[in-house]
């Protein structure tokens, strides 16, 4: 399909096509289609946070514990110093000693506690987010595969790429940041909250008139990151686009000497990338120096307070220990969550990019009780159809054919004049904007598009080859074939002589796209798909382009041989593959501007008779 690849050439503009709205808004909707698909695993994050609370709670315990400690050793070796009690009264002594063994012995069941809910905690989020990760990169892929042509045409596929690999990473890694510290960090304000108020209203007090100033500074940073972020994931996005293409187009690159423009080029988008990650880098930096030092302000509150009630005698020194111990633990959260809150912008902003690809429009989905063609006979009406890729250029207008069981129908013409589109809709790859195609008198719009595209075998120019052994290549069409059918159809294409010399025969593996194939073998191996598969109606784009003569001339008296009861285009610029057409359409700007067979033609002296003359005259 030549209109697939045409855009490759501006893969490195941004190709979101997505319209600026508030970010607000923005992140507010990709929080909630996060949270659906957290949804069904409900279970683990009510596990999850159950272990948050138990862990939070016994972290918490544990500073009470701490204070007891410390009082009980002050009371005993305080007195004991002053009038001698530790020596007179050796039971006491004992006490004391069971009293701080027992506290000890609770210090390390709680922290042996702490550690285990932490674990299952760990365990319940890893398996969520990782869970998430999978259902999203699922239905991704599955919206790339629902997608309409019209969208991979205008839409850099390494853009694509970047959005279902890096930005569903970079989400995960924000996600999984934010179950592990998020639960947890905002358990702990509140129990630290709770624990300091039980011991003294003031101090406590003092702690929560300063917490909005780490809030405000929190909210104003994450304000301005998120958007930062966003660019920097739609940047990455280009230079992957410009990645994958230079990659895959190294021979031109090199053919035409433009390493260094292409250089050049890659590195304005590094300056790019590297500039917008500097400024999201940055103000994501200042959450956390900002926030300690909202949280240093809180334990010096805490610390002078707490020292004129001791002095008072309103607080004991342990009570101090407790509160200061707390402060510490209240101030801490405060940190992880601003720095959760800059990882969360980075994976709603990737997630966003998700979002907007698994959201675009689908193809137009086969209509309810669409009619599933079997045995195809071959009976083709093209009626008033038009079609234009762009609205504002027309390509093809009122373009009728009626094609007989059987036919071989070739289609002519200079590059551009609608030969491919034509098969683009026959295979309903795209759909008409006027008019009506029908196979075997029913329109296709109310067929599947499975049994349409099942009864037709194509051979393209451009080749396409998974990675896999060549007997999974050729049996992609009909996988339950035979050892003897796949031997049968690659001697009928004369493919069997070369994949014979190759190391494992059949079972050579090859790479993407065919590997260290010349272009020819490749294109032998497509032929050979279609010929295992023998499908009713056949399409020939330019089959036999990167193959020599010799072979060439054998290859067409087995595709003569194939085709023999089936309709067949045949798309050919080389019209010494075409003579023996039962029908040749002579196409230019999307019309029919001549038809009949190559006897016929040439005696009209049209158009044809000049492009064959142009190939064949003798100068």
């Amino acid at each position: 399909m030549a209109k697939t690849n045409n855009i490759k050439a501006n893969s490195t503009k941004r190709t979101d096509g997505i319209k600026e709205r508030n970010p607000k808004g923005n992140q507010r909707k990709t929080l909630m289609k996060v949270l659906r698909y957290i949804r069904p695993h409900s279970l683990l994050l009510i596990i999850a946070l159950v272990m948050a609370v138990l862990s939070v709670a016994f972290t918490l315990y544990l500073p009470i514990l701490t204070g007891e400690a410390v009082d009980v050793i002050g009371k005993f070796f305080v007195a004991g110093a002053e009038s001698n009690v530790a020596m007179k009264d050796p039971e006491s002594l004992g006490q004391n000693w069971r009293m701080l063994f027992g506290i000890f012995r609770n210090m390390a069941l709680l922290i042996l506690l702490t550690a285990a809910a932490q674990w299952i905690m760990n365990i319940c989020n890893n398996k969520i987010v990782y869970n998430v990760i999978q259902d999203i990169r699922k239905k991704a892929f599955r919206k790339i595969e629902e997608l309409p042509l019209s969208y991979l045409d205008v839409h850099s596929h390494g853009d694509i790429v970047s959005r279902v690999v890096a930005d569903v990473d970079q989400f995960a890694d924000g996600l999984l940041i934010g179950f592990t510290q998020l639960f947890t960090g905002i358990i702990t304000i509140l129990g630290t909250l709770f624990f300091m108020l039980s011991v003294n209203v003031g101090i406590t007090a003092v702690v929560v008139i300063i917490t909005p100033v780490s809030l405000f500074v929190a909210s104003f940073i994450a304000k301005k990151t998120f958007n930062m972020f966003k660019l920097q994931s739609e940047t990455r996005g280009e230079q992957t686009a410009l990645i994958n293409e230079m990659i895959g187009n190294q021979k031109v690159v090199q053919a035409f000497n433009k390493e260094e423009e292409t250089l050049e080029k890659f590195d304005e988008i590094n300056d790019r990338l590297e500039k917008c990650s500097l400024r999201a880098i940055f103000f994501s930096s200042l959450t956390n120096p900002c926030t300690r030092f909202v949280n240093s302000l809180v334990y010096m509150g805490v610390g002078l307070t707490g020292a004129f009630a001791v002095l008072r005698g309103g607080l004991s020194v342990g009570q101090l220990t407790v509160f200061l111990s707390y402060a510490n633990q209240y101030t801490k959260p405060f940190n992880e969550i601003s720095g959760v809150i800059t990882e969360l912008q980075n994976a709603l902003a990737c997630a966003q990019r998700v979002f907007d690809l698994m959201e675009q429009s689908s193809q137009i989905p086969d209509k309810e009780g669409a009619a599933v063609l079997t045995d195809a006979k071959g009976v083709i009406a093209l009626e008033n159809v038009s079609f234009s890729y762009v609205p504002e250029k027309k390509l093809i207008e009122d373009l009728n054919l009626q094609v007989k069981p059987g036919q071989r129908i070739a289609i002519v013409g200079p590059t551009g004049c609608g030969k491919t589109t034509i098969i683009n809709l026959l295979m309903r790859f795209y759909d008409v904007n006027e008019g009506s195609i029908s196979v075997d008198g029913t329109d296709v719009r109310d067929l599947t598009r499975k049994s349409l595209r099942t009864s037709y075998g194509m051979v393209l120019q451009d080749t396409w080859l998974k990675r896999g052994t060549i007997r999974d290549n050729i049996t992609v069409g009909r996988e339950d074939a035979t050892e003897e059918e796949i031997v049968a159809a690659a001697k009928a294409s004369h493919a069997h002589s070369f994949i014979k010399r190759l190391p494992d025969g059949y079972d050579t593996v090859i790479g993407e796209d065919g590997g260290n194939l010349s272009g020819g073998q490749k294109q032998l191996l497509c032929i050979t798909r279609v010929m295992l598969s023998l499908p009713p109606m056949l399409i020939l784009d330019e089959a036999t382009s990167s193959i020599d003569t010799r072979t060439e001339i054998q290859i067409q008296k087995a595709f003569a041989t194939m085709m023999e009861g089936r309709t067949s285009f045949i798309v050919a610029h080389r019209l010494s593959t075409i003579q023996n057409a039962d029908v040749i359409l002579v196409m230019k700007d999307g019309h029919i501007i001549e038809q009949g067979n190559h006897e016929q033609l040439l005696k009209q002296n049209g158009f044809y008779a000049q492009l064959y003359n142009s190939q064949f005259a003798i100068a």
